[in-house]
This record gives structure tokens, C-alpha cells and sequence, in this order.
């Protein structure tokens, strides 16, 4: 199942671009969303099944309430607990980013921190309906001050009507794949263009996203699973094996990695997996996942870290004696988890921090989705003294001018009058 593996052949098998296969069927739905509104959302929402024929397409706050108040009194208890769990982090992130002023020659300057009006949040909703996922972006850009948030998922059950219903989305789009990111991009029905899609989802969401990509922002594009366990010979094989099949069995092209100080791990995680597998119901699943992962021995902890900052995994559990110490020492990685009881399905459930996060070693240049992917860092300047600031009239003539443009060197003098 695991096999010994360089870090350098690792980062091959990870596909770091879409294929192009995923664009040639993305492409001319995005367009026919784009140039025919709801009824080509309607005309692929139900030829891929994403709603009965005939059914809404279209499902507002009400119908999301009465989803909620049917779930079970335990179910709905469940939902609102996790949703206040990741409102809380993601307020106490919008609290560590407030308001700027820097004083300038006659003047000042500075910044203003503003929420994007309308956001529209994907949740898978194919093997595994994803309803955490509902949680993570639609509360996420609630706490950051989104005034108008529509959910898309293909058929969405009561658990993910409630989610979004707990969220405080306006509504929820009964379409999944390229023709919902589309929808929510372009405005189709009740859903005006939105100005932010966040979310994962498979190749053909991604495709969408990136072609979408300009016109609205997008939060990443987050590819197949990746966890990578950094363990020692403290650490159980039993509990890294069970991490391992967790992530392993959410799709066949997850990467499930073990790197360890320990090289005895190989055989004995390898008898986890065998035992562990031969009741889970996603075996099948985990399996093919498992022979795209392997295990990386390494001689010394400098050696691990250096493994798991090329990697640059999207999950990262730390599973040695001295967790904490080592933590601040490695630089890239979507989230981490640092002891061995910080499972990274805590993470994936509603801890607190945001599970929709960079894969394919895209950590090292981007971060995980956050309050912060839907508000705006917005400038301002204000000159009240035009004598004070002369330094400044002058320095910008003189730029506009080294530039060779004049207009903008005239321009600037014209406040010395």
C-alpha cells in the first residue's frame, strides 16, 4: 500500500495544473451560463442530475429555515455549535486587521478595511455532500461583513439547507460543478454577480473558477487532498494509519504521506492500514489513494522539516516528542497540527480554523481561505496643507517628468498655486 518514496518523486506525482481535459468541458459551459443566464444553468443542472427536472433551481431563506427547524433537535445543536466555533476564530481574525493612519507633509494617509458586497460559496456535494464546507465559507464571509452570500451545492439535502440556513445565506443554488461557479459569477435568477467565489470542488469547479478568475475573485484553486504525517518513534502507527485513511479516502487522488525519523514505521503503520481498511466502507477508495502517497525515512529532524517545506503539503500533523519546539521551524504548509492529539480531522470539523486551504504546494505562496479572503484593503489620502507638503508636489513632478509624463508632473504642480 505504502511505498518508500523521495521527496523529489512525491512533488512529480502531484499534479500541480489542471488538465486540459478539465478546461475543453468547463469552457463552453461557463460561457453558456454567462450568455444565457438561468435557463443554461437549468439545461446542465439537470442533464448532470444536479436537480430533478422541473425541481427549483432556486432555494431561498425560507425553504433553508424550514430545513433547519426539521433536522433533529441533536443535529441542529451540532451545526450551530461548529458555526459559532468558526465565527469566533474568524472574528477574532477580523479584529487583528483594523484601520491605518500614517501622517504625511500636510496631510496623511492610510487604509480602511471594507467587506466584499456579495459572495458566493461552493460546497461539493457529490461522493461526499460536504455541509462542513457550507459552514467554513458562508460563515466565514459572514463574520468578515458580506452583505448578500448565496450558497451553490448539486442536490443539496437538508443538512446542507440548514448549514446554510445557520450561516446566514440568503438562499442556495441547486447546481454543482462549472455551471454553478458560473451562475455565481455571471448572476443567473435571484443570484447577482457576485464578487468573490470561495470553496473547494473537483477538476471541472476548478477549471471554472480559474476561467471565472478576473472578472471575480476567487479564493484558490485547491486540488485532490494532501496530508503528510511527520512523525517519530513516539509516535503510534495506529493513529497514523487511521490519518492517513482519513484523508486517503476522500478521493482517489489524495495524497496520503508519511515522513518519519523512525524507519521500523513502514512495516508497522503498513499492518495499520491492513487492519484498519478491512472495515472501512471507503476502502476501495482509500486504497487507490494510498499507492499515490509513501513514506519518507529521514535521519534527523532537520532533514524532516526540509522534507515537508518541499512538499509544502495542504495538511501537516506533527506527531514527534518535541511538537511545539519544531512547529515555528517549518515555513510552508496550508494548516498544521501540532501534537498528536491535534488530529487533522479536528481541523476538517469545525476547530476554528478555515479547512478549504492551498494543495499541490501552492502553501508556500498562498494561505488558506480566511476572513480575510472576503474584505478589501481600501487607501485613502488626504492633503489639508498644501504649503507643508511641497516635498511631495515635488517629488511627484520630478517622478512625472523621469517617466516622461508630463500631464502627471503638471498635474502635481498645479497644487503649488
Amino acid at each position: 500500500m505504502l511505498s518508500h518514496r523521495s521527496v523529489a518523486e512525491l512533488v512529480r506525482r502531484r499534479a500541480a495544473a489542471l488538465p486540459a481535459e478539465a478546461f475543453a468541458v468547463a469552457a463552453p459551459i461557463v460561457e453558456a451560463v454567462r450568455a444565457r443566464g438561468e435557463v443554461a444553468l437549468r439545461e446542465y443542472a439537470e442533464r448532470f442530475a444536479d436537480v430533478p427536472v422541473g425541481a427549483p433551481l432556486f432555494l431561498e431563506r425560507t425553504t433553508l429555515d424550514r430545513a433547519l427547524a426539521g433536522l433533529p433537535r441533536s443535529d441542529r445543536a451540532r451545526l450551530e455549535r461548529v458555526a459559532k466555533r468558526i465565527r469566533t476564530f474568524a472574528e477574532a481574525q477580523r479584529r487583528a486587521l483594523g484601520p491605518v493612519t500614517v501622517t504625511l507633509p500636510g496631510g496623511a494617509a492610510g487604509h480602511w478595511i471594507a467587506p466584499l458586497e456579495r459572495a458566493g460559496c461552493y460546497a461539493p456535494g457529490g461522493r461526499y455532500p460536504l455541509s462542513s464546507s457550507v459552514l467554513m465559507t458562508a460563515v466565514t464571509a459572514q463574520a468578515a461583513g458580506v452583505k448578500s452570500i448565496w450558497v451553490a451545492s448539486p442536490r443539496p439535502g437538508p443538512m446542507t439547507l440548514a448549514a446554510a440556513a445557520i450561516a446566514g445565506a440568503d438562499g442556495v443554488v441547486a447546481a454543482g460543478g462549472a455551471q454553478a461557479i458560473a451562475a455565481l459569477a455571471f448572476g443567473a435568477g435571484p443570484v447577482s454577480p457576485c464578487d468573490v467565489i470561495a470553496g473547494p470542488g473537483n477538476r471541472y469547479v476548478m477549471a471554472a473558477k480559474q476561467l471565472v478568475a478576473g472578472g471575480v475573485a476567487i479564493d484558490m484553486l485547491a486540488g485532490p487532498s494532501e496530508l503528510v504525517v511527520f512523525a517519530d518513534a513516539t509516535a503510534s502507527p495506529a493513529v497514523i494509519a487511521a490519518d492517513l485513511l482519513a484523508q486517503a479516502e476522500h478521493d482517489p487522488d489524495a495524497l496520503p504521506v508519511l515522513v518519519t525519523l523512525d524507519p521500523t514505521h513502514l512495516d508497522r503503520v503498513e499492518a495499520e492500514l491492513a487492519r484498519q481498511l478491512a472495515n472501512l466502507p471507503s476502502r476501495e477508495v482509500a486504497r487507490a489513494a494510498l499507492a499515490n502517497g509513501g513514506v519518507v525515512v529521514v535521519g534527523n529532524v532537520e532533514e524532516g522539516i526540509a522534507a515537508c517545506d518541499a512538499l509544502a503539503p495542504e495538511h501537516l500533523e506533527l506527531c514527534l516528542r518535541d511538537s511545539a519546539a519544531i512547529a515555528p521551524r517549518l515555513a510552508h504548509f496550508g494548516a498544521l497540527f501540532i501534537g498528536a492529539g491535534s488530529a487533522e480531522v479536528l481541523g476538517d470539523y469545525g476547530a476554528g480554523p478555515n479547512h478549504v486551504l492551498p494543495t499541490a504546494g501552492t502553501a508556500r505562496s498562498k494561505g488558506g481561505l480566511s476572513v480575510y479572503t472576503f474584505l478589501r484593503v481600501r487607501t485613502w489620502l488626504r492633503i489639508d496643507d498644501g504649503a507643508a507638503a511641497r516635498p511631495l508636489v515635488e517629488d511627484a513632478a520630478w517622478f512625472g517628468r523621469v517617466e516622461g509624463l508630463e500631464a502627471h508632473a503638471r498635474s502635481a504642480e498645479r497644487r503649488l498655486d
